[in-house]
C-alpha cells in the first residue's frame, strides 16, 4: 500500500504539471492560430479593397454610359430611327459585356441595381422607338427618347447609382 501512494505522490504533481502545460501551450497556439488568420485578413483587405473600389467605379461609369439622355448626345444621330436604335442597345450591350466581371466585387444588390438600370434603359429606348414612325429618323428617335426620359420621375441609370454610393459608403 506504501508503494501506491509513493507512486500516487510521484504521479499526481506530474499529471498537474503536464495539464497546466498542456492548456497553455495549447491557448497559446490558438491564440497565434487566430492572430495568423486576422493578419492574413487585414493583408487580403489591402489587396482586395482597392479592387472593390475600382469595380464601383467602373459600374458607376458604365451607368453614366448608358443613361439615356448623355448616349443620345454621344452617339452619332444620322440615318434612320431603326438603326439608331440599334446602336443604342449595342452600345448598351457592349458597355454591359465589358463591366460584366465587376460583379465578382460588388455586392449582389449594387449589382442587380446595375443590372435593372440596364434593363430599364433598353425599355425606355424600345418605348421610344415605338412611339416614332417606322420612317423616322434618328434625330425624331433621339428627341422621342429624351421626351420619355423626361417624363420619368428618376432615371434608373440614376437609382443604380445612388444604391451604389450609399454601399460604398456603408463598406468603406
Amino acid at each position: 500500500m506504501d508503494t501506491f501512494f509513493d507512486i500516487l505522490k510521484l504521479i499526481l504533481p506530474a499529471g498537474i504539471v503536464f495539464l497546466t502545460t498542456y492548456y497553455l501551450v495549447k491557448s497559446f497556439l490558438d491564440k497565434e492560430k487566430t492572430n495568423k488568420a486576422m493578419d492574413l485578413k487585414l493583408a487580403n483587405q489591402a489587396v482586395i479593397t482597392p479592387i472593390r473600389l475600382q469595380a464601383y467605379e467602373r459600374v458607376v461609369l458604365f451607368l453614366e454610359r448608358i443613361n439615356p439622355n448623355s448616349m443620345v448626345m454621344r452617339i452619332n444621330k444620322t440615318g434612320s430611327a431603326g438603326n439608331f436604335q440599334g446602336e443604342l442597345l449595342k452600345t448598351i450591350r457592349g458597355e454591359f459585356e465589358h463591366n460584366l466581371s465587376q460583379q465578382i466585387y460588388m455586392s449582389n444588390r449594387a449589382w442587380d441595381a446595375a443590372v435593372k438600370a440596364k434593363e430599364e434603359t433598353i425599355k425606355i429606348i424600345n418605348v421610344a422607338g415605338t412611339r416614332v414612325s417606322s420612317d423616322a429618323t434618328a434625330m425624331e428617335l433621339a428627341q422621342s427618347i429624351i421626351a420619355v426620359t423626361s417624363q420619368l420621375t428618376e432615371l434608373p441609370t440614376k437609382t443604380a447609382v445612388e444604391i451604389i454610393k450609399k454601399e460604398i459608403g456603408k463598406e468603406f
